[in-house]
């Protein structure tokens, strides 16, 4: 008797943990569905026929698989050509932003500069200034740098846009190293350069791959300054190309779809690669 009073206790315990559990449950549910809906509807699209494509009654599968979009996307456009130039500016970003925003963080944050709270307050409302406010006073400035039609002005424009937000987010993973470790390497004779590079850097790396990443997203998806700096088609990228393909009377959504789908994978595979740091590195530069 007293066994089946405990079994029946242990299973009243359970229900109960795993009724507090549900909630939880039913919105990780939900929110992986609107997550992963859209990008599995695009993905399974893509392999569809045209007349699947916009058929009325939606067809979770394709009923026949064709590889003819992919096919036309990469002989019908230049995909590749901006496939190149966008691979190029995002990864010429991160590297620039990561370099740029790492010795501000460091002077501003370790080194203690004069005058540095007050830097970091500018840098940071740098960050807050609307994007598009600046297209004709930086149209002004890259014209007379000679500099408009080329990806040059994309990427100084990328980089003066990821720097500042950058330098903010490598601000929790500096705070967190402590100072002690200067003083340990000064006792032993390392100067501020040395302890820079042997010392603080290596602590650093999960910031500097999380600046990488958004960075590098951020250059990936980029529209409203490549959209008004550059015309040549040679130098377009991706979510400029992929929007003429759209046409103003009729849209191939095959081409469109399978141009998103190759258009994902970079960002995905970045992702998948140092993903863990870069919501790490949000959650540190929010809270210290």
């Amino acid at each position: 008797m007293t066994t089946f009073s405990t079994k029946r206790t242990s299973h009243i315990g359970n229900l109960i943990v795993w009724t507090k559990k549900l909630p939880n449950f039913v919105s990780q549910l939900v929110v992986t569905i609107v997550v992963f809906a859209p990008i599995y509807w695009i993905v399974m699209s893509s392999f569809k026929g045209p007349e699947e494509i916009i058929r009325s009654e939606p067809t979770f599968w394709p009923e026949t698989w064709t590889f003819g979009n992919f096919e036309r996307l990469f002989t019908s456009t230049k995909y590749l050509v901006f496939l190149g130039n966008s691979l190029f500016l995002s990864i010429s970003t991160a590297v620039v932003t990561v370099l740029i925003s790492l010795g501000a963080a460091y002077g501003l944050y370790r080194i203690r500069v004069p005058g540095s709270g007050r830097i970091a307050g500018v840098i940071l409302l740098a960050y807050m200034i609307p994007g598009t406010l600046l297209i004709v006073p930086l149209h002004q400035t890259l014209s007379g740098l000679g500099l408009i039609d080329s990806l040059t002005a994309l990427l100084l424009l990328n980089v003066a846009f990821t720097a500042p937000f950058s330098t903010w987010l490598l601000r929790g993973f500096i705070l967190s190293i402590p100072s002690d470790l200067d003083d340990a390497a000064a006792i032993d004779g390392a100067g501020p350069v040395r302890t820079m590079f042997e010392i603080v850097l290596p602590l650093l790396r999960p910031g500097m791959a999380t600046v990488a990443v958004y960075s590098f997203v951020f250059s990936w998806t980029e529209f409203v300054f490549a959209s008004q700096f550059v015309s040549r088609q040679e130098l377009q990228t991706l979510p400029i190309g992929l929007s003429a393909i759209i046409g103003q009377y009729n849209v191939d959504w095959g081409l469109v779809l399978a141009g998103v789908v190759f258009t994902m994978l970079p960002a995905v595979f970045v992702f998948l690669l140092v993903g863990r740091f870069f919501i790490g590195g949000l959650i540190a530069g929010a809270t210290k």
